[in-house]
């Protein structure tokens, strides 16, 4: 099993920046890729950032290219901390930011995760 908690949301001004958390325990957390996703109500989740076991291996998606950075690092004792630097934020980046892991095939895709944590909101103001 593995344990996934979102930190970090909250209000920013369009333009301003944001750092996300999300603390990964449980199982060998450091082998697992993981990714950011966001979701706003009535619509699908969305694939935000994708980081490999490798912490050198990244994909974003088009919306975020250029403003949003995913790193991870080994925290000890079986954890794993997952960040999301957002900058230059605009309103249609206002969602719940959840944090997922262990994709199995295309890690665009929601339901390639097995892991999900209970998201983080990110409310941008005009």
């Amino acid at each position: 099993q593995v344990q996934l908690v979102e930190s970090g949301g909250g209000l920013v001004q369009a333009g301003g920046s944001l750092k996300l958390s999300c603390e990964a325990s449980g199982r060998t957390v450091s082998g697992l890729a993981m990714g950011w996703f966001r979701q706003v109500p009535g619509k699908e989740r969305e694939f935000v950032a994708h980081i490999s076991a490798d912490p050198n291996v990244k994909n974003y998606a088009d919306a975020v290219k250029g403003r949003f950075t995913i790193s991870r690092e080994n925290a000890g004792n079986a954890r794993n901390m997952l960040y999301l630097q957002m900058n230059a934020l605009k309103s249609d980046d206002a969602a719940v930011y959840l944090c997922a892991a262990y994709p199995r095939g295309g890690f665009t895709r929601p339901s390639a995760y097995r892991y999900w944590g209970q998201g983080a909101q990110v409310t941008v103001s005009p």
